[in-house]
C-alpha cells in the first residue's frame, strides 16, 4: 500500500518531487533512483497502467497517482492533491512520451501522414507537458532551487535533422522544446529559482525504442539505470542561467 501524506500534522516540510510518467522505463527508474539516493522527502509519481510495477514499490515517501496527461482536468486534480500535502515542489521530471503503439508507427514519408495520428503525437508529447507546467506554476513559487525537466529527443532538433521521416514525433518534440523554452521565460518572472529544461536521454532500452534498436551500436544503447544516472548528473550541474535550454545526456547543449 502507498502512503498518504494528507494528515496536516504529518505534512513534510522538506524536499518534494514529482515524476510524471513513472509507470515504466525511464520514469520508473527515476522513482527508484530518487528513493535510493534520498533525493526527496516525499515523492509523487504518476502512472496510467494500474498493473504498473510502480505500484509494487513500498516506501513511506512514495505516493502514486493515476494520470492521463492528455486530460487537463486530471492534471488539475493531481496537482490539487499534491497541494494538500506540500506547498512546494523542488524537482519535477516529466517522462511521458509516445513514438508508437499498437495502432500507430512513426511515419517514414508524407504518404503515411494522417491528421489523427499527428494530433495524438502532439497531445501526448507537447500539449500535455505545457498544461502540466501551467498547473505546476504555484508549486514553484518558493525561494529554493527547483527543477522542471521534460524528456525530449534529439530528433526534435530542427537544426540537427538530416534524415527526415518520423514527421509527427519530430514535430511534436520540436513543439515541446518551444513550449518549455517559453515556459522558462515566464517562470523567470514568476518562479525565479526554477530551472526549466528539456533533455535528450540517448537511446534507452525501453518499449519506446525496442522496434528500432537493431541499427543502434551496443555502446550507444543505454540501460534505464545508466540513462537516469546520466540525466541526474546533468540536472545536478544546472545553473539558473541554463533555464530554457535543451541538453543531451552528456551535458552538452543541443541545437534547436
Amino acid at each position: 500500500m502507498q502512503s498518504s501524506f494528507t494528515d496536516e500534522s504529518e505534512r513534510k516540510p522538506g524536499r518534494a518531487a514529482l515524476i510524471v510518467g513513472a509507470g515504466q522505463g525511464i520514469g520508473l527508474e527515476f522513482v527508484r533512483q530518487f528513493l535510493q539516493g534520498d533525493r526527496a522527502d516525499c515523492l509523487f509519481a504518476t502512472y496510467r497502467n494500474p498493473e504498473s510495477e510502480l505500484l509494487s514499490i513500498t516506501d513511506s515517501r512514495l505516493r502514486c497517482l493515476p494520470l492521463d496527461i492528455t486530460e487537463e482536468a486530471q492534471i488539475a486534480t493531481i496537482i490539487d492533491k499534491i497541494k494538500t500535502d506540500t506547498a512546494a515542489l523542488h524537482s519535477v521530471i516529466n517522462c511521458v512520451g509516445l513514438l508508437h503503439d499498437g495502432a500507430m508507427q512513426p511515419e517514414k514519408s508524407l504518404r503515411h501522414l494522417n491528421s489523427e495520428q499527428l494530433m495524438r503525437y502532439f497531445q501526448v508529447n507537447s500539449i500535455g507537458a505545457v498544461l502540466l507546467a501551467k498547473h505546476l506554476q504555484p508549486l514553484f513559487k518558493h525561494g529554493d532551487r527547483a527543477i522542471l525537466a521534460t524528456i525530449s529527443a534529439k530528433v526534435g532538433s530542427i537544426g540537427d535533422n538530416q534524415l527526415g521521416g518520423w514527421y509527427g514525433y519530430r514535430a511534436s518534440k520540436a513543439a515541446l522544446n518551444m513550449f518549455m523554452r517559453t515556459t522558462a521565460i515566464e517562470y523567470r518572472r514568476t518562479c525565479p529559482r526554477a530551472i526549466v529544461v528539456t533533455l535528450h536521454p540517448g537511446t534507452t532500452d525501453t518499449q519506446l525504442s525496442q522496434p528500432f534498436q537493431r541499427s543502434v551500436p551496443p555502446e550507444k544503447l543505454f540501460s534505464c539505470d545508466r540513462t537516469v544516472r546520466q540525466l541526474l548528473a546533468v540536472l545536478d550541474q544546472l545553473q539558473e542561467s541554463d533555464s530554457g535550454e535543451f541538453f543531451s545526456w552528456d551535458g552538452s547543449k543541443l541545437p534547436w
